[in-house]
């Protein structure tokens, strides 16, 4: 293999794009906080548009919540990010809300509430969704959309004391050699920041407490607009692996773009982590109301003793695919230390406090994966 440059990017979570994703998030959230021991019951698909002091949320939500919740959480999602000053031309309690939530559509819930008639719950939606994982960095993630995703977090950590805002973008290129990272070929890192800041003063507090910027002043939702969804390569594998379309927040875990791209990234890096594959992706698929996933592919690219085979088999074996496996797999519906709304910036994958990044106990994969790895 030729030695090439590969290049991924992050995002603040002051990105308009992120700001709509968290919110959409927080929705789901305060659904499921409210449903309680009847969270399984939650159906949701938020959508969130943004753009200077207007808020649109629409789609499906059962059981309701009052527009004037939806417009508090909205507010309180503003705020936490930073989007709380005037000075900014507007403030998180100022924004004009527009609501065009409905419940679940009678079609949509028939196919997928079949757990409620005895049957298995069904999925809720059709789609293919991919799971990846590399041994490049401790997490299993691709070395470039790490670094972008750690770069976006320092700049969470420091922009108050440096006069900087809450839109930002970080991009980092990465040399190969022979498939392995070499070295970090370039960064450039874009900040939103307050007026009184020259250029040079920006550059020189960026590049001595995050890293080379390319600066801006006007930023957020009063410069771009920002929607749901559209920034699902940040979210998942920063370009290193197929997507399949499919955005992930607002979607309660009856939708498998979300679910199963959970699972196959659960798969994925439990064969990286037990040393059976240096790279690995997994493809699942589903249709609407089917239990089962339709179909399953373990790609181990440096698979010379069959490892992709081996493990195919053996996912289609030892885990339960079905919608409702994997999301008491994880305990989808019921989050504890941790949440979607947290899952909403800086990615999906990598980091420890989501359950599909960790080993289950008593995964019957994980245990074969392990001896399998023994020899």
């Amino acid at each position: 293999m030729k030695d090439y440059l590969f290049t991924s990017e992050s995002v603040s979570d002051g990105h308009p794009d992120k700001l709509a994703d968290q919110i959409s998030d927080a929705v789901l959230d305060e659904a499921l906080k409210r449903a309680g021991a009847d969270a399984a019951k939650v159906r949701c698909a938020c959508e969130t548009l943004v753009k200077g002091a207007e808020l649109v949320v629409a789609g499906e939500l059962t059981p309701a919540l009052p527009a004037a919740r939806i417009k508090e959480l909205a507010a309180e999602v503003l705020a936490r990010i930073g989007y709380d000053d005037a000075s900014l031309g507007f403030a998180a309690a100022a924004w004009k809300h527009h609501d065009f939530m409905s419940l679940q559509a009678a079609e949509i819930g028939e196919a997928v509430n079949k757990e409620e008639d005895g049957g298995e719950l069904g999925a809720g939606d059709q789609g293919l969704m991919f799971g990846y994982a590399c041994d490049e960095t401790p997490e299993l993630m691709p070395l470039a959309l790490s670094l972008s995703h750690a770069l976006m977090r320092r700049h969470k950590e420091v922009r108050a004391g440096l006069d900087l805002r809450p839109d930002a973008k970080s991009q980092v290129t990465v040399e190969y050699a022979a498939g392995v990272p070499k070295s970090v070929a370039k960064v450039v890192l874009s900040t939103q920041h307050a007026a009184s800041l020259d250029q040079a003063q920006v550059r020189k507090a960026v590049e001595e407490q995050i890293i080379k910027p390319v600066s801006f002043v006007k930023g957020g939702p009063m410069e771009d607009a920002g929607l749901t969804g559209r920034k699902i390569i940040v979210d998942t594998y920063g370009g290193s692996a197929p997507h399949g379309g499919g955005a992930f927040s607002g979607k309660d875990p009856t939708k498998v773009d979300r679910s199963a791209a959970y699972m196959a990234r659960y798969v994925a890096k439990t064969v990286v982590r037990h040393g059976l594959a240096r790279r690995c992706l997994v493809q699942l698929s589903y249709a609407i109301g089917r239990r089962d996933s339709l179909s399953v592919m373990v790609n181990a690219y440096d698979d010379g003793a069959g490892v992709g085979c081996a493990v195919q088999e053996a996912v289609r074996e030892r885990l339960d695919l079905s919608v409702k496996g994997i999301i008491d797999k994880f305990a989808l519906f019921h989050p504890a230390g941790w949440s979607y709304g947290a899952a909403a910036a800086f990615g999906h994958f990598g980091r420890a406090e989501f359950p599909w990044e960790n080993p289950v106990a008593g995964c019957a994969f994980d245990e074969w994966c392990q001896e399998r790895a023994a020899g």
